[in-house]
């Protein structure tokens, strides 16, 4: 008769010491797991110190008509051939992240 001991000591999974892939296998995952998480640290942190430190007012009325009337991208075109940055777009980021008083 069996007791419950030996039936819990049972080993029903057949021999599991060939081969021994589990823990090298693991290993690696655990590193590529580990390598893809610090890139995407480092990603992260590049494109936050890219961001301004302070955004412009959601409220500026000059950059809201020129999106308004379609003129945004005209306006834009021509300051960059004279040399000036393009002008951003204040209201793709209005409803998104803390507000400035």
């Amino acid at each position: 008769m069996l007791t419950a001991a030996e039936v819990l000591a049972q080993n029903n999974f057949g021999n599991t010491r060939t081969g021994g892939l589990a823990g090298p296998m693991g290993l690696f995952l655990i590193l590529v797991l580990a390598i893809a998480t610090v890139l995407l640290i480092r990603n992260m942190n590049a494109r936050l110190r890219r961001l301004p430190n302070q955004f412009p007012p959601a409220g500026d009325s000059a950059v809201a008509a020129s999106v308004a009337s379609g003129a945004g991208q005209e306006a834009g075109a021509g300051s960059e051939a004279a040399g000036g940055a393009p002008a951003r777009d204040s209201s793709l980021n209005s409803g998104t992240g803390p507000q400035q008083p």
